[in-house]
């Protein structure tokens, strides 16, 4: 038994974690570049290097994965086959079906019009809302690669319970007069989708990678640059002072700090990584990262145009209170998942 748990162990440090490939960046910083891996600058370029090349190759293969088997579900099937269900099992449903969209939160949007038009109750497509940016398959491995699987797969837990009981309450406050009436307008096709090739879906997959990396290439860039220089040049005094345990509000401030941000959760990880090498707790860090992809501010302003101040305020406020809950859960209990 411990020599199956060994190899498991070797295979997730050799594809996810490829500690091979922080070992070669290592030595083609201190040999090439002449850099100290104990010094700022060669800690830095070590880690923007390495979880530039892990993070794209990653995030390349799995898109490549996921989108073949999204190809299966275009917007019109996925409308049918939540039209089935009803109650917090729409609810349930709506949430996974946000696991296999890898969108960001702005990118969801569309999709949500066109389910509520189509005449889904708001709470399923709130609850589709909220998974989808928050939750997708490809995070899951990425999250392993960076932490471990307890952590991954409480995440994923946690972010779909965090939709389906955002959703529920939506449904039960029944807010649907606070929807802009242009939406109901607003149809999808209902014309019977021919079946692909598998030719096709794998053409479909290709280029839903070549889409999304050109979406997010920036925001990955710039969360492993925050994240090099959080792990190479400021003091983990000053990062435990503000976000560490001695701080009873560190979950409160990561989620304010989260929210201006615009980001996936695949640009988050970099400095998710950083701030936990530094001692940050892991509910602290889950709520900025949860705060950044579910109410990044450029997602709020695009959801404003679509329902009344009264909907957005308490998909907000239900979000929040969320992030929070779970925050302060995971600090408390974090170390059930080292």
């Amino acid at each position: 038994m411990s020599g199956i748990a060994s190899f498991f162990g070797w295979l997730n440090d050799a594809l996810l974690k490829m500690t091979w490939l922080n070992e070669l960046v290592g030595a083609l910083v201190e040999n090439v570049f002449g850099l100290s891996l104990d010094g700022r600058p060669g800690a830095s370029v070590q880690f923007f290097i390495y979880d530039t090349i892990k993070i794209f190759v990653l995030l390349s293969t799995l898109i490549l994965i996921i989108s073949y088997v999204q190809s299966f579900f275009p917007p019109e099937r996925t409308r049918k086959i939540l039209g089935r269900f009803s109650g917090v099992w729409a609810n349930a449903l709506g949430a996974l079906l946000g696991t296999i969209t890898p969108f960001c939160s702005c990118s969801s949007i569309p999709l949500f019009i066109g389910f509520t038009s189509a005449g889904l109750p708001i709470g399923v497509t709130f609850s589709f809302l909220i998974s989808s940016p928050l939750v997708d398959l490809a995070s899951v491995i990425l999250l392993a690669s960076i932490f471990n699987w307890k952590i991954a797969i409480a995440y994923v837990v946690v972010g779909l319970v965090l939709a389906v009981i955002g959703g529920s309450v939506i449904s039960a406050f029944k807010l649907e007069r606070f929807v802009e009436p242009f939406v109901y307008g607003t149809h999808l096709a209902d014309a019977d989708l021919p079946e692909l090739a598998a030719r096709d879906r794998l053409a479909f997959a290709w280029q839903a990678v070549v889409d999304i990396v050109k979406k997010v290439w920036p925001y990955v860039l710039a969360g492993v640059g925050i994240g090099a220089i959080i792990h190479g040049w400021i003091p983990e005094s000053f990062i435990s002072a503000v976000l560490g345990d001695r701080n009873p509000f560190s979950v409160v401030v990561a989620t304010l700090v989260g929210v201006p941000m615009y980001a996936d959760i695949f640009g988050t990880l970099p400095i998710a990584e950083a701030l936990v090498a530094k001692g940050v707790g892991i509910g602290t860090v889950l709520a900025f990262m949860m705060a950044v992809t579910a109410l990044s501010l450029p997602s709020l302003i695009m959801l404003k145009k679509v329902v009344k101040t009264p909907l957005l305020a308490t998909f907000f406020g239900v979000v929040v209170a969320g992030i929070l809950v779970i925050g302060y859960a995971f600090n408390a209990f974090g170390g059930w998942f080292v």
